[in-house]
């Protein structure tokens, strides 16, 4: 068994901040939602590896919304140098980025962000990089 996606939820109509933050501050893939799909809104973002989807985030309508404070998804990066550049596109984008568990998670160095609708999101990497 594998991961294939992590569902997040968002305010109704706000598409466009999720594409903001999804896709232009952390660089994942905005994917076109299946048609079935597409009238029940949100958006579909993905990370690729070549040709590979390596992760996938789906972010949903909610109503009411409320955002995810504590779950979140969890992405590695391949060094600190991406780890570094994606915290640097995340606060250029305007979003805060916190620093505070750099080092509590043996094995990584992370950082912790926040969509612009509050959800919680992890980017992280081997501390042996």
């Amino acid at each position: 068994m594998e991961l294939h996606h992590v569902q997040l939820s968002m305010p109704r109509g706000e598409e466009a901040e999720a594409h903001r933050f999804y896709s232009l501050a952390l660089g994942l893939k905005e994917v076109a939602k299946p048609a079935a799909l597409k009238g029940r809104g949100g958006c579909w973002f993905r990370a690729f590896d070549g040709d590979t989807v390596i992760a996938e985030i789906h972010l949903g309508i909610d109503e009411p919304f409320r955002a995810a404070r504590k779950a979140h998804p969890g992405l590695v990066c391949e060094s600190i140098t991406e780890l570094e550049a994606v915290a640097q596109r995340i606060q250029d984008g305007g979003y805060e980025i916190s620093w505070a568990e750099r080092d509590t998670f043996e094995g990584f160095v992370r950082f912790h962000a926040r969509d612009g609708f509050g959800n919680r999101i992890e980017i992280m990497t081997p501390d042996h990089l």
